[in-house]
């Protein structure tokens, strides 16, 4: 009994992180064209890319366990993509770096989140013995991590920095 509801809170665990991560690819065109700078607009891009290949894997995982994906709204990214939305939406009231920093900062929680939801998702895979759905789970993890390292560099490169200067 106690296996079969940790077996679907490991389920709930994974269509909350297939919502986020269908819920993001809406989001980072959005970012993308936000951006000004042209590494910032290309870092969003690239990981577009990479969210589609995590929706990918979440969706190999689900059909190996034979549950769908569905059904399921992720509250939490949809409070962070609106946070998001709403530094978007004052784009004409911020100067091009300082709206440029407020977009790394938003990424940064969104990335923070999955980090966070990942790690608990393999965890629970690898205590149910899942091997296989483990190992793309971390797959997604180790690029959410290099994800939120890019946008830091990008931020201490210049951006911050910039931003500053226009204040």
């Amino acid at each position: 009994m106690k296996h079969d509801g940790f077996n679907k809170l490991y389920v709930e665990e994974l269509k909350d992180l297939y919502s986020a991560e269908t819920q993001l690819t809406k989001a980072l065109p959005k970012m993308a064209q936000a951006a000004s700078s042209e590494q910032l607009r290309q870092a969003f891009e690239q990981h577009l890319k990479e969210t589609e290949g995590h929706v990918q894997r979440l969706e190999q995982i689900f059909e190996k366990l034979e549950w769908s994906p569905r059904g399921k709204r992720c509250k939490g990214m949809a409070g962070l993509i609106e946070e998001g939305s709403e530094l978007i939406g004052e784009k004409d009231a911020l100067d091009a770096d300082v709206l440029d920093a407020g977009l790394i900062a938003a990424a940064q929680r969104v990335e923070h989140y999955e980090i966070a939801a990942y790690g608990t998702a393999r965890a629970f895979a690898e205590q149910l013995g899942h091997r296989e759905a483990a190992q793309l789970l971390q797959q997604t993890l180790d690029e959410e991590y290099a994800a939120d390292k890019h946008l830091t560099a990008i931020a201490e490169g210049d951006v911050n920095q910039e931003a500053q200067a226009q204040s």
